[in-house]
């Protein structure tokens, strides 16, 4: 009787560094000679768990096994849970073998072919998948313990980092995060690519993944590609912050923030960096703004808009691609007949833009006088805020009284707490929870940076130089950014903006005199107004 033998440890180091598995091989190769089996393979598992099918030896095994006729009558294991460690599975598995005429055989779990036999199977399978998950609650509670130390749990580490062997005591050594230093100048160079690029307007994932792999860089000996580029830039690990057990290793879901361990490594960029990366990619996440936008080279692609019909104002070519033009979508979609704007010529339209916004919008007097404007606007919405405020602390009260009435009633045996109390109570908590909803989106309003003539004077003077430097890229980052739309109606131009977008580029900088394209922010105002979106 020809068989196949099936043997597995859990992990890779468990095969490289442990004695398991040549003795299972041992001991069911003397099994079977005793038996009476002959041995036509054996399949060997360096390194899997048992409580899922991901394991190569055991698919191939089955897939043999399973074979129309099948090249073995038994599959013969050390004990059932070399097999498999979930009880369900288990059972799915044996059947599919039964099926093809091919028996399971434990040489150290030995049952009959009756039905105690197969009784004894499914509790001898029960045992198997308690005790794994018994072993796997336990080691999960030593490696989070082994992560709160600030030591390495074995996994492979992140681009960037390596592992150093660390002496804990006489007979103990355990691991930590260190810099590698060649990975580290490649995770550098993409924050700093990402930021600023070759021109200083910042280059996207994919142009730095091409860079890297022209300059022969690879993420470990694979290429790299945009989805690598965004997970550098998005890994907290890189200022010095590493979460473990932040995901489950058999579903891929997120885990609940309270069950994250946090564990302190070397900072390979600074804080400011990174916060800086995080604000511009979520600036230009297809959930903010189309990604048409962010990667056209046009310069008013997605807010230059027709004045007549509001249609977008899309590029078009003339003469073979010598002459580009702003035509109006409905135009050059639907028919020349449904709208009478006429098509601009691109230089012309760009330059007309760049200089006005240059030289008239952006000035010193001006934006002085956007920003007076802008915080006499918050102010009296704050005065406004203040009175509506103290109604509802007021409502608040109220409704504290009258829910601390309803118990004392209750206390004092003069209502029974039956079905109509306690709508009356879960009434009375719904107001609770609508009048704190409402108090909460007045506390989440931030309020107008304290902003310096000379501030303004700095900005103004270095936004000149960028908006007429058509080459540096900048005049579109900050079109995007302090720009809500520009209406082209024959040869007139209508350009609207945000004055707290405005307000926060001015604010940003205090932190040197040179400035940066400014982070995109959110409405902090409830309702329409005349200066402000809506907040979501």
């Amino acid at each position: 009787m020809a068989v196949a033998l099936y043997g597995r440890v859990s992990t890779v180091r468990q095969f490289e560094k442990d004695l398991s598995i040549p003795d299972q091989i041992k001991q069911m190769r003397e099994w079977c000679e005793q038996h009476g089996y002959v041995v036509a393979k054996a399949f060997i598992e360096k390194g899997a768990s048992g409580t899922d099918d991901r394991r190569p030896a055991f698919q191939e095994l089955i897939a043999e096994a399973c074979q129309k006729p099948s090249p073995y009558e038994a599959v013969i294991v050390h004990s059932l849970s070399r097999f498999y460690r979930d009880s369900l599975e288990f059972a799915l598995y044996e059947r599919r073998l039964n099926q093809c005429g091919v028996k399971l055989i434990s040489i150290t779990q030995q049952t009959s072919d009756d039905p105690s036999g197969e009784m004894a199977r499914k509790i001898f399978s029960i045992f198997d998948e308690y005790q794994s998950k018994e072993n796997g609650k336990h080691t999960l509670r030593a490696m989070r313990e082994n992560a709160r130390q600030g030591y390495w749990n074995g996994s492979r580490p992140p681009f960037g980092y390596t592992t150093e062997v660390v002496t804990v005591s006489k007979d103990k050594v355990k691991k930590r995060l260190v810099i590698d230093e060649m990975e580290a100048r490649i995770v550098r160079q993409i924050f700093e690519g990402y930021l600023r690029g070759d021109s200083g307007a910042g280059q996207g994932a994919k142009l730095i993944a091409t860079e890297l792999n022209r300059l022969g860089y690879t993420h470990r000996g694979t290429t790299w590609t945009r989805g690598r580029v965004h997970e550098v830039l998005s890994n907290s690990t890189y200022v010095g912050d590493f979460y473990f057990n932040r995901v489950c290793n058999k579903t891929g879901e997120k885990k609940p923030e309270a069950e994250w361990i946090h564990m302190s490594v070397p900072a390979i960029i600074d804080r400011n960096t990174f916060e800086t990366v995080q604000q511009r990619k979520a600036s230009r996440s297809a959930d903010v703004v189309n990604p048409a936008i962010v990667g056209s080279k046009t310069l008013l692609t997605g807010i230059a808009k027709c004045g007549l019909c509001g249609a977008g104002m899309t590029l078009v070519t003339g003469k073979g691609g010598k002459y580009r033009y702003y035509k109006c979508a409905t135009r050059t979609c639907k028919g020349n007949h449904l709208c009478e704007n006429p098509a601009m010529p691109m230089d012309k339209l760009d330059d007309a833009i760049l200089g006005l916004l240059a030289e008239q919008v952006f000035t010193p007097e001006r934006v002085m006088a956007m920003l007076t404007e802008l915080r006499g606007e918050i102010e009296a919405c704050q005065n406004k805020e203040k009175n509506e405020i103290a109604g509802l602390q007021k409502e608040m009260e109220e409704l504290d009284k009258a829910t601390a009435r309803l118990y004392e009633a209750v206390e004092k045996g003069l209502f029974p707490l039956d079905q109509t109390l306690r709508v009356r109570s879960e009434k009375l908590q719904a107001q609770r929870e609508e009048v704190v909803s409402k108090m909460n989106r007045f506390s989440r309003r931030r309020a107008l940076p304290e902003i310096q003539a000379g501030q303004v004077s700095n900005f103004c003077k270095a936004l000149r130089e960028k908006l007429l430097d058509r080459s540096s890229g900048f005049g579109k980052a900050y079109l995007n950014c302090l720009v809500n739309e520009v209406r082209v109606t024959g040869g007139e131009v209508l350009v609207t903006g945000s004055k707290e977008k405005l307000a926060m580029a001015v604010a940003d900088t205090k932190k040197g005199t040179s400035i940066e394209v400014p982070k995109s922010v959110l409405g902090w105002l409830p309702d329409l107004g005349s200066n402000q979106g809506p907040t979501d």
